[in-house]
Parts: C-alpha cells; sequence; structure tokens
C-alpha cells in the first residue's frame, strides 16, 4: 500500500498543556486541559477537539463524496462531532465518538445509507473500528 499523503506533527512543552504543530507550520496550537479535567481551559484548544475537528470534516467529505457517487445531490450538509474521553475501569482512557450529519431535503432511509457507507470509506472510521465506540446519526430537517 503506498501513502497518499503523509503530515508529521511535534508535541513540545507538557503534553497536554503544551503546544502541537505540523513540521510544515500550518497547524500550530496552544494546549490546554480544559477545565472539566482541572485544568485551565481558556481559548486553547485540546486533542480531543482536534480529533473531533479531524474526524467530522473527513467524515463530511467522504458523505459528500459517496453522495455523488450515487448520484445523490447534497446542498447544505454539515456533519458534527462529539468526541468524549472516557475513563476505564482498568486505568487508562479512551474515546467514544458520535457522528451527526445533517442532510436536508433527503429522505430518512437515503441519509442513513449514506452514513453506513461513508462509515466504509473514511479514514477515521477504519482507523476507529473496533477500537472505540462511533455512533452514526442522521438528520434529514
Amino acid at each position: 500500500m503506498s501513502a497518499l499523503y503523509t503530515t508529521e506533527a511535534l508535541s513540545t512543552g507538557d503534553g497536554r498543556n503544551g503546544e502541537v504543530r505540523s513540521l510544515d507550520g500550518v497547524l500550530d496550537e496552544v494546549l490546554a486541559v480544559p477545565k472539566e479535567m482541572g485544568g485551565p481551559g481558556g481559548d486553547r484548544t485540546n486533542p480531543e477537539q482536534l480529533f473531533a475537528a479531524g474526524y467530522a470534516a473527513c467524515f463530511h467529505n467522504g458523505l459528500r463524496l459517496i453522495a455523488g457517487g450515487q448520484g445523490v445531490k447534497l446542498s447544505a450538509s454539515t456533519v458534527q462531532s462529539k468526541v468524549s474521553l472516557l475513563a476505564l475501569e482498568t486505568g487508562g482512557f479512551t474515546l467514544a465518538v458520535s457522528l451527526t450529519a445533517h442532510l436536508p431535503g433527503l429522505e430518512q432511509s437515503t441519509a442513513d445509507q449514506l452514513m453506513q457507507a461513508t462509515r466504509e470509506v473514511c479514514p477515521y472510521s477504519n482507523a476507529t473500528r473496533g477500537n472505540i465506540e462511533v455512533t452514526l446519526t442522521a438528520t434529514v430537517r
């Protein structure tokens, strides 16, 4: 399998209270532990937000690709992702994801079918399959 694209990022400082940047300089963020987890929060991002943004964008792109391939026109589609950090009983942590696509004007059955088909091609979905809980929901109104 050959790579279609490869990127690199570097974490410096104090992990969740440090900095992350892509080696090409496009992404450069200061991180902060959310207040809900005992950190300073504020206007700084965190790994879960970055994951949520990436998953939403990737899934949305896949959804539009699948719809176009099936001749389904998506007008004002959106994908919202919700990423939760969960504590494991055995120690450690895991993630849970909820993806909600708003697909106005489609029949519910078509929207549901598109979501399932997208789950099969989205790289984030393929990477997380069997590892974390991912819930899909489609709304049409």
